[in-house]
């Protein structure tokens, strides 16, 4: 496959719709990459930056916004980009930082489609897309096939946890998968859970085409937590440096993280209502430590939850207001 370039510039940038880093010259490069149109039929399309070296080397893939609320690891990526524009590389680095356009716009998870028969949908469910399939697996099948997959040995997607909910600086890497795990933590990170992967999950379908790949948590969903952003940004040049893209500079020595889990005990709202937390991010726990306290819309307690075993706070809610089944807290072991 070669880098295809279409007839069009936006903003003095080219338009693509299909990308190649081995037939890039040296350098930064910035592009509009062309994904679909919508129910008007205008066309859509993502901003893609490319960062290649003069020397072979590792080709890492970076994305963002797959859930349009998760906008910490958005300025991640973009800081990531600002830093790699003076830097002396090897390899490539290939950058999305807005994956999920529609979800996006609307300060959404999911992405939304115009088509009547078809419902909002979690992009991160659906990789690697269907070239024949809804709207949504259409997007996501042009996504992988003509941007991610051809210019990968090495992936990292950037998350945050959902709004109204937070995470601490938190990856999950595939112990079974060396490359991964040593991503993992060499990003110094808070948390790292051992993951096997679900079907759809971009994470998932990176490593089942022998693309190693992580998944990063930055904090809280919707609004910003710049420490987190910094120290996350560190992390990724921590990685890029071990791997030999970085030409200048050694990697750090990884930090143990705080906690390596294997299982999660999320404790969900029985019933709509106000949830006040009872605990910290990270704080450790034993069974039957008060959690979270519920409130209805009087004030007037209604019911207590405890932990139903040990381990430690991960996540918890930062929106008062929850939904019957949402998420209050959330333990790994």
């Amino acid at each position: 496959m070669a880098t295809e370039y279409l007839a069009d510039v936006i903003d003095g940038k080219k338009v693509i719709q299909s990308l190649d880093v081995s037939d890039l010259s040296a350098g930064e490069h910035t592009f509009w990459f062309r994904i679909c149109s919508n129910a008007l039929g205008q066309w859509l399309h993502l901003p893609v930056m490319v960062y290649k070296g003069s020397k072979p080397g590792k080709r890492f893939v970076i994305t963002a916004g797959v859930h349009g609320d998760e906008y910490n690891g958005v300025l991640v990526a973009q800081k990531v980009a600002s830093q790699l524009a003076t830097a002396d590389i090897s390899g490539s680095v290939v950058i999305v930082p807005t994956v999920n356009l529609s979800g996006m716009l609307s300060h959404s998870r999911d992405y939304s489609s115009n088509d009547p028969d078809h419902s909002t949908a979690n992009l991160n469910r659906f990789f690697p897309g269907n070239k024949n399939g809804n709207e949504a697996q259409r997007y996501v099948y042009q996504l992988w096939e003509n941007l991610l997959k051809p210019n990968a040995d090495l992936a990292i997607d950037l998350h945050t946890q959902t709004s109204g909910t937070l995470y601490p600086l938190y990856v999950f890497a595939d112990y079974r998968l060396d490359d991964a795990l040593n991503m993992a933590r060499l990003m110094n990170p808070d948390v790292i859970f051992d993951d096997p992967g679900d079907p759809g999950i971009l994470e998932t379908v990176w490593n089942q085409h022998n693309i190693p790949s992580i998944t990063v948590e930055v904090g809280v969903g919707r609004y910003s937590d710049y420490p987190l952003v910094d120290r996350s940004t560190k992390g990724i040049f921590n990685v890029l440096s071990d791997y030999g893209v970085l030409i200048e500079g050694e990697a750090l020595e990884a930090e143990p993280p705080f906690v390596e889990g294997k299982e999660l005990t999320s404790i969900r709202a029985e019933t709509g209502g106000f949830y006040q937390p009872q605990v910290e991010l990270l704080q450790p726990v034993r069974e039957g430590d008060l959690l979270s306290v519920q409130t209805d819309s009087f004030g007037k307690e209604l019911k207590r939850y405890y932990a139903p075993r040990a381990g430690v706070v991960l996540s918890f809610n930062v929106e008062p207001m929850r939904a019957t089944g949402a998420l209050i807290v959330r333990l790994i072991h």
